[in-house]
């Protein structure tokens, strides 16, 4: 069945850190180790208030939630240093690469534009082959006199690009840069990068999971042509562990027994992969090769506080719970 039409656009501008770059998670590891010269842990509970700020703004975020005995301008001295060194490691978020070669394929002008400067937004993506030939324009923080949520970066991107604000789109992961792409007059997809926040995104004209779930046609651009009767196909991907025991929460609610991977480990491998159902195979040691599905997310039914892996085996001849007992 064919997809409404939301409006039509000619251009696409994106953000970088939180929508196609996985920088989030570089970051907290780089605090939890700078935080921890002052005794202090980071928790993530930071995350909101720092995504999608200039880095003097998250700095200063920082430094008065901790009470750290410095200055926003001396915790960000030292921090970039060893945040730079990292940045080969920063890899794409889900569908990232995907929608990129789409849309360039397709002929769509394409720009990025962050909060971050210019120079960290090109180093960045000179670690991923091709992309920086994807983008018409892009626009650093330092190339503007106020960052998102002032619409100032985006309007600077359309003009870059010769088109009106009215005929770009903007996909952004934070709070201020859906703001900012509002103000700018423009439409507005959210990839909410905060967990369980997607409820607060309510002046965006779309919020999705994931930009695997972007369908570029609600906007008058070319559809992909990878999904196959309502499911996308992906890489093949493994992960394995021990059944954990759980909170017997599925078997309450839906009737049969699931059964629970441990997370432990498996937090780099959580974060390139996003929140939803997936179908596949699972191998028992002693029962052999099934047919799977699995749920992957922090389920908000439940209100979990982590990633969690539930999977079910799928078999005519032995019930899931035969199976879990024998894990």
């Amino acid at each position: 069945m064919a997809k409404p039409l939301k409006k039509f656009v000619s251009c696409v501008i994106l953000d970088l850190d939180g929508t196609l770059l996985n920088t989030d998670g570089v970051v907290s590891e780089v605090l939890k180790g700078f935080l921890a010269k002052y005794g202090k842990q980071w928790d993530g509970r930071e995350a909101q208030r720092i995504v999608g700020k200039t880095p003097l703004e998250a700095a200063a975020a920082v430094v008065e939630e901790y009470g750290l005995p410095c200055g926003k301008e001396e915790f960000l001295a030292e921090l970039q240093p060893v945040f730079y060194a990292q940045l080969c490691n920063i890899k794409p978020l889900p569908g990232a690469s995907r929608l990129l070669k789409h849309l360039s394929g397709h002929g769509v002008p394409m720009a990025l534009a962050s909060n971050s400067p210019r120079g960290s937004i090109e180093s960045k993506i000179s670690y991923h082959q091709g992309w920086k030939d994807y983008f018409s324009a892009i626009v650093g923080g330092d190339e503007v006199t106020a960052g998102k949520p002032s619409p100032e970066i985006f309007l600077e991107a359309a003009k870059r690009l010769n088109r009106e604000p009215s005929s770009c789109l903007v996909i952004e992961d934070s709070m201020p840069g859906v703001t900012a792409g509002k103000a700018a007059g423009m439409e507005v997809v959210a990839v909410p990068s905060v967990p369980k926040q997607a409820h607060l995104y309510t002046s965006a004209d779309e919020v999705i999971n994931s930009l695997l779930d972007l369908q570029p046609e609600k906007w008058g651009l070319p559809p992909f042509q990878d999904w196959i009767e309502g499911t996308l196909p992906t890489e093949p991907w493994y992960i394995s562990g021990p059944v954990i025991k759980g909170f017997g929460r599925g078997s309450k609610v839906l009737g049969i027994p699931t059964a629970n991977l441990s997370p432990k480990g498996h937090s780099s491998l959580l974060s390139e992969h996003p929140s939803g159902v997936y179908f596949g195979w699972a191998g028992l040691s002693t029962r052999g090769v099934y047919k799977m599905v699995m749920s992957i997310g922090w389920n908000p039914y439940f209100n979990n506080a982590e990633k969690t892996i539930v999977s079910a085996i799928i078999t005519w001849m032995l019930t899931t719970a035969s199976l879990i007992n024998d894990c």
